[in-house]
Formats: structure tokens, C-alpha cells, sequence
């Protein structure tokens, strides 16, 4: 029914009545449903997909604890090249993301630095991608399509399209999603990646979801952490509690000016009709 799979209880009646066994999920909702103690009677369960978003580590990991029975994939695309153009059979690496993979038949990635030249193994750079599955372009937008869709530095007279993430290569040909360009900020002249906040924030074992963002505050932009506990806060010492905690653990390994000045706790990250956060 419409909006049944933004409750978790219910879908899990739902699969357990019918005896379903494949589900395509959103990140943001994957979490939420593996966060419900009922998961692990999913037992029909053997393939989950996800996309749409970066599919968080611990995610994965609920996946592999609560519903040991069901594959995981995890599939990457923008709605310009057709959609999903990469896919990754999840398995435990022991690393701190979770990789795109590898280009499906008939499309062809790339990471290239700033001047569209390849970039080393390893290195960061921005993914394009080239292929059957791109679109034209944008409808009645010349503009637009002239700065996304870009000639192929090639000379194979093809398209590339320009996607916007940051990716790099690992050195068994893997592409790890890196995040957003526009996901860098800068503040106070600095430059920050607030995916690698989120990454050190979801490594902690009393948080199960976090998004950091920045805010404009008191002398410009400021860091704001929203974050979903693994547990109820029974109150505000508890909450304050925590964020000291947070705060402590997040400079011992971050640069000062990466830790969030503000932390917010709340007890599930909003999300839109269909799932996204």
C-alpha cells in the first residue's frame, strides 16, 4: 500500500504473510528497517538491493547479523545514465565504507581530476561516465547539458557525463564513492569533507544513524551533527552526556574545526515520500 514501506513493523507482517524474498530499498529506509527487533523473523529474505544513496557500513553489518540468509547489493547511478550503472555484491571487507563496484555491461566509468585527465589508483577525483545509458541531455535546458554532458577527452568522439561525486579507484579496479563535490565546504577558509564526520560519528557504537551538515551561525557557517542514538537518551544529562562523549572521541581523531560545534539528537533522521532522507 502506499507509504507501507516507511513502516517497518508493517512491512515486516507484510513479508512474513507473503513470504517475500526480494526487496529494494532506499539507505535511509534500510536502516530503519533493520533497526526493528522483529527483522531477524524476515527468514524468506534472499536478496536485498539498495541504491539511491551511500549504503552506510553499519547498515551492512545489521544486514549480515539480523538476516544472515540474504544477499546484499549495492547499486550506483544518477537518473542521467539510465539509472543504476555500477553494482557491488556486499561482503565484509574489515573497511570503514561500502564500494560502488564495478561499471554493469555497456557503460564505462571513470575518475578524472580537475582537467580530465585519469587519476592514479587511489587518488580522488570526480566519476564520469560514458556508455549506452546516457541520456541525451536535458529537456529544453542547452545550458545545463553543455556543463553535465561533456566530449570524451578521448578522442573516441563519445559523451561523458560529468555526475558530480567524488570516487576513487582501489587498486583491484573497485570505484569507492567518496561523496558529494558539493558535499565540500569550506569554513573559516578551511576545507571539509562532512562525509568523513558522518563516517568517524557512525563508527561510534552509541550512534546508529548520522548526517552532518553546515548551518549558517554566529560568524558564518557552523557544523551541525543530527544524530540518531543505538539507544533511547533517558534524559537531558544523558543527551548532554553523550555529546561530551561524542565531542572527545571525534577530536582525538579529527582536526578541531571537524568537530561539530552543535550535536542533535533525535529519534529518527526525516525522510521524504519515497524513502530519501
Amino acid at each position: 500500500a502506499p507509504g507501507l514501506h516507511r513502516d517497518p513493523a508493517q512491512l515486516i507482517e507484510l513479508i512474513r504473510r507473503e513470504r517475500i524474498t526480494t526487496l529494494h530499498f532506499v539507505p535511509s529506509m534500510l536502516q530503519a528497517f533493520v533497526a526493528d527487533p522483529a527483522v531477524a523473523g524476515c527468514d524468506s529474505l534472499t536478496r536485498i538491493v539498495c541504491s539511491g544513496e551511500a549504503l552506510p557500513v553499519d547498515a551492512q553489518r545489521q544486514v549480515f547479523d539480523k538476516l544472515p540468509n540474504a544477499g546484499l547489493y549495492n547499486l550506483y547511478g544518477p537518473t542521467e545514465a539510465a539509472i543504476d550503472v555500477t553494482h557491488w555484491t556486499c561482503r565484509e571487507e574489515g573497511r570503514d565504507s561500502v564500494p560502488i563496484g564495478e561499471p554493469i555491461a555497456n557503460l564505462q566509468t571513470y575518475v578524472l581530476d580537475a582537467g580530465l585527465g585519469p587519476v592514479a589508483v587511489g587518488v580522488v577525483g570526480e566519476l564520469y561516465l560514458g556508455g549506452t545509458g546516457l541520456a541525451r541531455g536535458y529537456h529544453r535546458r542547452p545550458g545545463l547539458t553543455a556543463e553535465r554532458f561533456v566530449a570524451s577527452p578521448f578522442g573516441d568522439g563519445e559523451r561523458l557525463y560529468r555526475t558530480g561525486d567524488l570516487a576513487r579507484y582501489r587498486a583491484d579496479g573497485v570505484i569507492e564513492y567518496m561523496g558529494r563535490i558539493d558535499h565540500q565546504v569550506k569554513i573559516r577558509g578551511l576545507r571539509i569533507e562532512l562525509g568523513e564526520i558522518e563516517a568517524r560519528l557512525m563508527e561510534q557504537d552509541e550512534v546508529r544513524e548520522a548526517v552532518v551538515l553546515a548551518v549558517p551561525g554566529a560568524g558564518g557557517l557552523q557544523l551541525a551533527g543530527y544524530l540518531v542514538p543505538s539507544t533511547p537518551v533517558a534524559d537531558d544529562a544523558a543527551a548532554e552526556a553523550l555529546r561530551a562523549t561524542l565531542r572527545e572521541r571525534l577530536g582525538a581523531v579529527l582536526p578541531d574545526y571537524m568537530v561539530p560545534v552543535h550535536l542533535l539528537l533525535l529519534e529518527q533522521l526525516p525522510l521524504s515520500p519515497n524513502g530519501k532522507l
